[in-house]
């Protein structure tokens, strides 16, 4: 049963004779901060005080009066200016926590009123390795995968694969001019890589010559702009003066923007430069750029030779991509990628046109939408698609094929104003109903607040960020097992079996345990710290409270099933029920904003709540067995708490460590 969500209901009874709509109101009845305030606080007679034109006291008064809480609550307190202090009864938890003692969903209903989602999530570029940029979008997508299905929810999952882009333009470029045939034939997918990478440099370095008398001029412009601005004479006009600060502080960072554009090119340009036998690769190849669209433009068009060869790259680059998901437990319902849609794009584009939705601008054909200052182009001057139209045919198939309730797009941050504009445009064709909805997400950093990268200042790859971690996990694991006062207790192969689930699960769980919308900083040390907000603190209190029932020779199923019940007599033990019990609360939090913080921060408060009540309630050593078996029951739905919510977030969890 999900408390929160019950209490809401009771007060949208009462709040609806007040107020036309309550949603706002309800969203401040939470958890209480403080014990002492109750297990719940409603904040609501404040702001309904100012509405309505009354004292709030009066006003939580007249709500306390009206409220049905009486089967699962102690008589409400009004406390301070009109705060509405609940406390549950004591018999309502005991009663629910031993429902969930036999219940594998641990009390957890599923939704009354099903949705459909679609999820599309990962979505890497096939042609290139996945790299640390694509850990978020996967682990976040994921996680809330599980924890909408696990909620009754349909869903469907969709990694629209990268794999039609420019690209493998670049790579098939690279095959024709400067493959390495022996490399090739020895290991493929690093050889491939080897020259999208190259390639994808040397169109860098004659992007960037062109660019760099555009860019110096725009910094003169700019920067004589602002000068001009900052040297004129102060006037006793504040709101002229106002006005002139802030066009001076938009002038400054357009300058700024000119800057870093500059350093950027700077940067291309020298990393071609400073190698003789590239900077001679790059003067050969002058307008490669160019040719890799142009052979871009071949497979598109359906040339035999450029098909032929991405039908050979394509399962090859693939195959390395779906090692890294079977590795790290990820898997997908569908994979249909950009080029699974291409057919479709002409279509979408006739349609735009015939409904009078597009219309051409400088050749390109364009959707002018409402809010926006420049359109969003569906097709190009030269006939050339965009990602913009790959979407809407994306979201077509999507409405058509399974007619979700919601398709939820768990992208990088910096895709917003694309995901806005084809929001608005998916809507203004014949799709206004369904959620769509951008989940998106910050950047992972290094120490120096920059996105995290090799020293070499090569984006790190995925696969050489997990074998590092799970080494390190090993090391942790290894000096904690020998340090142990009887000596060692695992095997090699255990040990590495434990530090493979550790591992990958301090990597995901760094990831989720932050907000999605904020840039986080890497750092091993930190995720693999057995103490504070980290998977390896959870699956090391798993672990721990398994050692409680071998210790004790405890068959906990048979306890389980042998009609043992729970009671709650002292204060830790009541913290403990009321903690468990809001385990659907945090699952309900997570898919309100889907955000799966949510539910690593009730991990951590749920486990800080059990070793407290494990140090102020002896379990094992208990004075009677009614007690002992009590206390048992509740180590055991914290351990199946904790273990169902890691394998909600996708993390695996160890019998011991």
């Amino acid at each position: 049963m999900n408390i929160l969500s019950e209490l809401k209901s009771r007060f949208r009874i009462v709040l609806s004779e007040l107020v036309e709509d309550p949603a706002e109101l309800l969203s401040m009845i939470r958890p209480a901060q403080d014990a002492k305030f109750g297990d719940y606080q409603a904040n609501i007679a404040m702001p309904l005080g100012k509405t309505l034109g009354k004292p709030p006291r009066e006003i939580a008064a007249e709500i306390v009066g009206k409220l049905d809480l009486n089967d699962i609550c102690e008589a409400a307190e009004i406390a301070g200016p009109g705060f509405i202090n609940l406390r549950l009864k004591d018999d309502w938890l005991v009663e629910r926590l031993n429902r969930a003692v036999g219940d594998e969903r641990l009390g957890v209903a599923t939704a009354s009123d099903p949705r459909t989602y679609v999820l599309d999530y990962s979505s890497p570029n096939v042609a290139k390795p996945m790299h640390v940029g694509h850990i978020r979008s996967t682990v976040i997508g994921d996680a809330l995968c599980r924890t909408l299905r696990y909620l009754g929810h349909r869903v469907i999952s969709d990694n629209h694969l990268g794999d039609w882009g420019t690209q493998f333009g670049m790579i098939i470029y690279g095959y024709k001019h400067f493959v390495d045939q022996s490399a090739y034939e020895a290991a493929p997918v690093p050889e491939l890589s080897r020259l999208y990478k190259l390639v994808n440099q040397l169109v860098d370095y004659h992007n960037a010559q062109s660019a760099f008398p555009t860019l110096e001029n725009e910094l003169r412009a700019r920067s004589a702009a602002a000068e001009s601005l900052r040297n004129q004479a102060p006037t006793d006009d504040k709101a002229a003066e106002k006005k002139k600060k802030k066009e001076l502080r938009k002038l400054e960072e357009k300058a700024n923007e000119a800057r870093e554009s500059i350093a950027s090119a700077n940067a291309k340009l020298a990393v071609v430069t400073s190698d003789s036998q590239l900077c001679e690769t790059a003067t050969q190849h002058i307008n490669i750029a160019t040719n890799v669209l142009e052979e871009t433009a071949k497979l598109h068009r359906g040339d035999s030779e450029n098909r032929r060869l991405w039908d050979e790259f394509l399962p090859k680059c693939r195959d390395e991509i779906q090692k890294l998901y079977d590795r790290i437990d990820i898997e997908f319902d569908f994979e249909y990628g950009e080029s699974f849609y291409h057919e479709r794009l002409a279509n979408v584009v006739e349609e735009f046109e015939k409904d009078g939705l597009a219309k051409e601008s400088e050749g390109a054909i364009c959707v002018f939408l409402d809010g926006f200052d420049a359109p969003m182009i569906i097709r190009k001057k030269d006939g050339a698609f965009l990602y913009a139209t790959t979407d809407l045919a994306t979201v077509q198939f999507r409405m058509q094929e399974w007619c979700p309730d919601a398709i939820l797009y768990v992208v990088d941050h910096r895709q917003g104003e694309h995901f806005e504009k084809f929001f608005a445009a998916a809507k203004l064709c014949g799709y206004p109903d369904v959620e769509l909805c951008h989940v998106s997400f910050g950047t992972v950093l290094g120490d120096d607040g920059k996105p995290f990268k090799t020293r070499s200042g090569d984006t790190i790859g995925l696969e050489a960020l997990l074998d590092e971690a799970v080494q390190r996990a090993y090391t942790v694991v290894s000096q904690g097992d020998d340090a142990k006062p009887n000596g060692p207790e695992l095997g090699k192969d255990e040990r590495r079996h434990i530090a493979d689930a550790v591992g990958h699960g301090a990597i995901k769980y760094a990831d989720l345990s932050h907000n999605r919308t904020s840039d986080y900083v890497f750092s091993y040390d930190k995720m693999l710290a057995l103490t504070g907000n980290t998977a390896t603190y959870l699956q090391y209190s798993y672990a721990r409270v398994n050692g409680i029932f071998s210790k004790g020779a405890v068959d906990i199923t048979k306890l389980r099933d042998g009609g043992a019940a729970i009671q709650v007599a002292e204060r830790a033990e009541r913290a403990l029920a009321l903690e468990l019990l809001r385990f659907s609360d945090a699952l309900a939090d997570v898919i309100e904003d889907y955000r799966p913080n949510q539910l690593t921060s009730y991990l951590f408060q749920l486990t800080k709540v059990f070793f407290s009540f494990y140090e102020q309630c002896p379990v094992l050593k208990a004075d009677e067995e009614k007690t002992r078996n009590s206390r048992l029951l509740l180590c055991d739905l914290t351990a199946r708490t904790i273990s169902q919510g890691l394998n909600l977030l996708g993390i695996k969890v160890v019998e011991r460590m």
